[in-house]
């Protein structure tokens, strides 16, 4: 296989990254500084690695440490194979639904300066509904179970928070006697369940600000009086809030594709980056609201590099996260209930990450020889040259 070669995000913020910072030197947090330096120093000499060899035709190259931070586009390849070969032993022989949950845009600049406090609103509450309406015999009367997936970006790389949760297509009983299964291409009712997303997100948030957990900057300061607070409430509140449930997945392959694509990523993949040049950068992007249709937009390398820095995350913030029978407390025995319920065959062991998949998976370390396609073994150690003034860290959380 061959290594892509365009532009990289990293090309974009060795070249333009020092800049960025100088010119925003009041204003990048901590964690954002961090984000920039992991992704400037991912696989170059700073970080160390080895040097190895192809048995076959005796070709040498140097193979340099990631930096492993979550934000970044080449590091995630073996983490995603991992954790898609433990869903894959999860998966129930049931149809599987995707909603779509998201905030409109006077509550979603709110989450930007309240990431931690609001995305984790935004989980809770989102998780919440879907259980309280399957619960509810009237519509389906079982308890589900869901993995939901945070992003924060449009293909523009706006500011764009929303969840997506996988959900199976039924749950047992509440008794736990029996499968409840839902009808045939038909989830949860999207009207009921945006009605309550939007009471129940409204009545958090309000509780937030009653106990002072948020803060408003800038254009937003005047939201910290009561009054205003109040206002843009009774505003969001008339309005419809986007719940989306799209089509169901056609099988347990579908599924797994699609947590592939979204689970382990952020903002953009380096693929969509066409050309890094004259300061300007231009990538591929869908625009939604023209039938999906691609088009290439350029921007200033500064406006890419903020727009990407919109969507770093606080430390140690899971945007996975999994609930009712998959939730991480008792899963194992609520799916064996559920597999004794379908009378289906239990998964006696999870299978291992495919590696076909971890090798085509951009940031994966390649083990076969560029050249002739032969092993590589390792010849020797390279020491790191880190500079001690960058606060790189581990983040994969």
């Amino acid at each position: 296989m061959a290594i892509p070669t365009g532009p990289e995000v990293a090309d974009i913020f060795r070249r333009h990254g020092e800049a960025y910072r100088r010119a925003h030197e009041g204003h990048l947090g901590r964690v954002e500084r961090r984000v920039m330096s992991a992704i400037e120093l991912c696989r170059t000499a700073e970080l160390g690695g080895h040097s190895e060899s192809c048995i076959s035709c005796g070709f040498i190259r140097c193979a340099y440490n990631s930096c492993r931070n979550r934000h970044c586009p080449k590091c995630q390849g073996a983490t995603r194979a991992e954790w898609l070969a433990a869903r894959q032993a999860e998966l129930l022989p049931v149809p599987y639904f995707h909603v779509v949950f998201t905030l409109p845009p006077p509550i979603a600049e709110i989450a930007f300066h309240n990431k931690e406090t609001v995305y984790a609103m935004l989980f809770k509450v989102a998780a919440e509904t879907l259980r309280t309406i399957a619960a509810d015999p009237r519509h389906l009367g079982a308890e589900i179970g869901l993995v939901a997936v945070l992003h924060t970006w449009g293909q523009n790389l706006h500011h764009h928070p929303h969840l997506h949760c996988v959900v199976p297509g039924g749950g047992p009983s509440l008794d736990g006697s029996r499968w409840v299964a839902c009808r045939p291409g038909f989830f949860l009712p999207v009207r009921i369940l945006s009605r309550l997303f939007r009471r129940l997100f409204l009545e958090a948030l309000q509780a937030a600000f009653r106990a002072g957990q948020l803060k408003f900057f800038g254009s937003l300061a005047g939201l910290s009086e009561p009054a205003a607070f109040a206002r843009l409430i009774a505003g969001v509140r008339g309005a419809e809030w986007v719940v989306y449930a799209k089509p169901p997945f056609g099988g347990p392959e579908q599924v797994l594709a699609y947590l592939g694509r979204y689970t382990h990523r952020v903002a953009i993949a380096n693929s969509r980056i066409v050309e890094l040049a004259d300061g300007r950068v231009s990538f591929r992007w869908k625009d939604y609201r023209h039938h999906d249709k691609s088009k290439l937009m350029t921007l200033d390398a500064f406006e890419f590099i903020r727009r990407f820095l919109l969507h770093s995350l606080p430390d140690g913030f899971h945007r996975i996260r999994h609930y009712g029978f998959l939730a991480n407390g008792h899963r194992t025995a609520k799916l064996a209930l559920c597999r004794k319920l379908l009378e289906a065959t239990p998964v006696m062991d999870p299978p291992q990450p495919d590696p076909n998949l971890c090798k085509t998976t951009p940031g994966y370390s390649f083990d076969q020889c560029p050249c002739c396609g032969g092993g590589m073994i390792r010849l020797e150690l390279l020491p790191r040259l880190l500079p001690s003034r960058l606060p790189l860290r581990n983040d994969t959380s």
